[in-house]
């Protein structure tokens, strides 16, 4: 599956400086453990990079991995944070998973790091 080293870096033109990027990913699909059909929700993340930051075709490609993979909302907005923090090691990090209504019902998932 999923994995950091598919997730390219470049070093950050400002490491001296604190900063926020933040990235929103709103065509995001992933597949119901449960039942196989397709989940749809929004990325976002928002991170203060620290020697670099995240590549956006790599990341673009490394989203389209969840497409056809079986996984709860909780599981893959985890699975994000944890590949994302082994890619480009950031000051700090949030992603949100946040998933559109199925069943009349909507989740948002946030997942936090913060360097020690």
């Amino acid at each position: 599956m999923s994995t950091a080293s598919t997730i390219e870096t470049f070093p950050n033109p400002r490491p001296e400086r604190r900063f926020e990027i933040a990235i929103d990913c709103p065509e995001f699909t992933s597949m119901c453990p449960k039942t196989g059909l397709p989940d749809f929700g929004v990325i976002r993340i928002r991170y203060l990079p620290d020697a670099h930051c995240l590549e956006l075709k790599s990341l673009k490609y490394y989203l389209l991995e969840f497409r056809n993979k079986g996984i709860f909302y909780e599981a893959a907005t985890n699975q994000i944070l944890d590949d994302l923090v082994a890619a480009c090691a950031p000051r700090q990090m949030t992603v949100v998973g946040d998933f559109t209504a199925r069943g009349g019902i909507t989740t948002k998932v946030t997942a936090e790091y913060t360097k020690a």
